[in-house]
């Protein structure tokens, strides 16, 4: 059994690991505050963006773009997305899982990674999954300009047929303690907006083909930083959640040490005055 000085040892190190994980908590929150700013400042004008691809693909009447045919898809590249740091309770892993799941599934003939975050980078470098190149740090320095460089490479892969078919893998931002995995297709571009009606005539200048050739990188480029910011906020809010989590635990097993700190003081109080009597009563004797 341990004794008294090994449990405050242990006391005194579960009260300075709950310090950590409160610290880490208030970090997060901060974080997550700013995160949520940006990402739902980007939501309204990704879905404007998408709204007006919708409205000048509806009429045009023959579009030929390389973002928008579909290929069969043999040559794959997933884009995987996790955070650069851990201590996020399952964010990382279930990303990393989804997308283990849907190679299995989906059975492509070849598949290359493209891991944003340095978690799915060790991850995946461990297995042979081709790796063609990596984002170790493109979370801790989000911008537009760091999703714009990142989405050239793939649309250049994409059109020149290197890859037939681009999908991004995240944690999609639901609220703070809820994220949801998303295995979302990028290229070829999805043409839901096929059953958009067209009952309004426009007159475009430039032409509308001109017009959707300008619109469809673009689009490309901010809905790849919207997933980042997705991704970002969701790993803050994970964090933080698990942190609280980790703050509980050490407030029950310091109640538990603590509680057994004092059965064993009292137990070996108890002792010394059993031998403090059985002393005296043997010297009466």
């Amino acid at each position: 059994m341990a004794n008294t000085i090994d449990i405050r040892r242990r006391i005194r190190s579960v009260k300075n690991t709950q310090q950590i994980t409160k610290a880490m908590k208030l970090v997060a929150a901060a974080k997550l505050r700013r995160a949520q700013e940006r990402m739902f400042a980007a939501r309204p004008y990704s879905a404007a963006l998408r709204q007006v691809l919708t409205s000048v693909a509806t009429r045009v009447e023959s579009l030929e773009h390389p973002l928008l045919y579909a290929r069969d898809e043999k040559s794959v590249l997933l884009v995987v997305v996790t955070a650069d740091k851990g201590l996020a309770g399952a964010f990382n892993s279930n990303v990393t899982r989804a997308t283990l799941n849907a190679i299995q599934e989906h059975k492509w003939e070849s598949v290359e990674l493209l891991p944003i975050g340095r978690k799915a980078k060790d991850f995946f470098k461990r297995r042979s999954i081709p790796i063609r190149k990596e984002s170790a740090h493109a979370i801790q320095a989000l911008s537009l300009e760091v999703a714009r460089n990142i989405a050239r490479n793939i649309i250049d892969d994409f059109v020149n047929e290197k890859v037939d078919a681009v999908y991004a893998v995240y944690n999609e931002f639901k609220s703070i303690i809820a994220q949801r995995v998303i295995v979302e297709r990028l290229f070829p571009i999805e043409r839901a907006w096929d059953e958009v009606g067209t009952e309004v005539d426009y007159l475009y200048e430039p032409g509308p083909e001109q017009i959707l050739s300008e619109l469809l990188p673009k689009h490309i480029e901010f809905q790849l930083y919207r997933i980042l910011l997705e991704s970002a906020a969701s790993e803050q809010g994970a964090r933080m959640t698990a942190m609280e989590a980790a703050t509980k635990n050490a407030s029950d097993m310091i109640a538990h040490l603590t509680l057994t700190y004092n059965r064993i003081r009292q137990a070996s109080i108890t002792k010394e005055i059993i031998e403090i009597v059985s002393g005296a009563a043997a010297s009466e004797g």
